[in-house]
């Protein structure tokens, strides 16, 4: 009879998401990842098969929690002109930078990183911002600025401030400084003005 696992598997993923979004896929070291789960190599072998299925776990739970944070954020109806949710957005993830978080989004690093050469991750990683781009796109038909445009422009429009989010996030991670990062947010409601 087989044992049970002595470790619980989500706090082992949420800790293993740490080590990636700390060093990336690539640099992420198995006893990196042995030591920021708290795990033998055994019990990582036997409950996620490979880095590869661990890293796809990672990012599904990174999905959940962080990408659907941002999409709640996008959605919210207390914040009647989605101009100011968007803003909002952005803004947020510049004063994580000030507040010395520059691990910038664990799916931008992810896209540029495995997933140009991993179709499983690429999907993974599509899967996650094509749901921001969505969630950009409903607070650009909640904004009064934008009410006139078509349904193509307001998505050609979402499209444009996802990749605006990905090279903000992305800059972060490459220790970019603040005020190129200031001047990004700000391009992003000269944008949507």
């Amino acid at each position: 009879m087989a044992r049970p696992r002595s470790f619980d598997t989500d706090k082992a993923i949420s800790n293993a998401m740490q080590v990636f979004w700390t060093h990336g896929y690539e640099g992420a070291s198995l006893p990196d990842l042995l030591d920021g789960m708290g795990l033998t190599r055994g019990s990582l072998y036997k409950a996620f098969t490979d880095k590869k299925t661990l890293f796809l776990k990672v990012l599904d739970h990174y999905e959940g929690a962080a990408v659907q944070a941002a999409v709640s954020l996008l959605n919210d109806t207390s914040i009647s002109d989605g101009t100011e949710r968007i803003m909002k957005l952005f803004t947020s993830s510049y004063l994580a930078v000030t507040d010395g978080d520059r691990r910038g989004c664990l799916l931008c690093t992810a896209a540029a990183g495995p997933s140009m050469y991993d179709d499983e991750i690429t999907a993974v990683v599509s899967r996650g911002l094509n749901t921001m781009r969505d969630g950009i796109e409903v607070a650009l038909e909640a904004s009064p600025r934008h009410v006139d445009m078509s349904k193509a422009e307001r998505h050609a429009l979402a499209d444009m401030l996802t990749a605006q989010y990905i090279g903000l996030r992305t800059m972060a991670r490459a220790r970019i400084d603040i005020e190129t990062l200031r001047n990004a947010v700000r391009s992003v409601g000269v944008m949507l003005a």
